[in-house]
């Protein structure tokens, strides 16, 4: 007896993720429709996409929230789920979804607890759990602020909470993480740089040493060890790494 699909949109945004994206399809195959908006992927990423028969849609990413935006507006559905390729679906998160599906809802979206993890290990603290995203959603009520780095979410209505997670394994070791700290803190860099903000050596240390404290004091990233320590020098680093990029464009103009 073939099992009746759920009435719900998975997008997933995918760059080269041959490596994660089939635990990511494999953890939605119960909703209706699944979406990879795959921006230019040389490895096979595609192909294992379409072996899961997921819908794939080829976009090449220039601006972030007009890019999530735009995969959106592709979902079939009123409801959308958005993920990245290297994060999956609890059964807990599923449970409830297919519950709020069937039982309806005053919300237009909801935020869902983000399980992170480097290499095997889950980051409990330092700020990073639950850090809770809204990241399910109908989809006229949605959107992104349309900005490369880090935009802002806005919901047109009221937003709820759910208690199952969206487990995230996006960095396999602590040099995957800085790579993706390196490429992080270069858009962060351009965004000051054409905002025009005002940014000084002092404010750089402040901001950097806030971070950490916050995280590793403040947010009880101590009691991760030293996995929670690598977590609050990289926050204070990202503050470090952006000023410095910064300071080198406003050079560049300068000459």
């Amino acid at each position: 007896m073939k099992t009746e699909k759920a009435p719900l949109s998975i997008v997933i945004i995918a760059k080269n993720e041959e490596k994660a994206i089939a635990e990511c399809l494999e953890s939605v195959s119960w909703a209706g429709e699944v979406i990879v908006v795959d921006d230019q992927s040389a490895d096979r990423t595609i192909e294992i996409a379409k072996a899961h028969g997921a819908r794939v849609v080829q976009k090449k990413m220039e601006v972030e929230g007009k890019h999530r935006n735009d995969a959106y507006a592709l979902a079939a559905h009123e409801w959308v789920l958005s993920l990245d390729a290297d994060e999956q679906v609890s059964s807990e998160l599923k449970e409830e979804i297919m519950k709020m599906l069937s039982d309806g809802t005053p919300y237009a979206g909801f935020s869902i607890p983000l399980r992170n993890y480097i290499g095997n290990r889950w980051v409990r603290h330092g700020g990073w759990y639950p850090a809770a995203k809204l990241r399910l959603f109908r989809k006229n009520r949605f959107r992104y602020e349309e900005v490369e780095v880090h935009p802002r979410a806005f919901l047109d209505g009221k937003e709820g909470n759910l208690r199952g997670d969206i487990i995230h394994k996006g960095s396999p070791d602590f040099a995957h993480f800085l790579e993706s700290l390196n490429r992080q803190t270069s858009l962060e860099a351009e965004k000051r740089f054409h905002e025009k903000r005002k940014s000084g050596l002092f404010l750089c240390f402040y901001k950097a040493l806030d971070r950490f404290m916050r995280a590793f004091i403040l947010k009880q990233g101590f009691r991760d060890g030293f996995l929670g320590f690598m977590v609050a020098y990289y926050a204070a680093l990202y503050q470090m790494m952006s000023y410095a990029k910064y300071w080198e464009l406003k050079e560049r103009k300068n000459r």
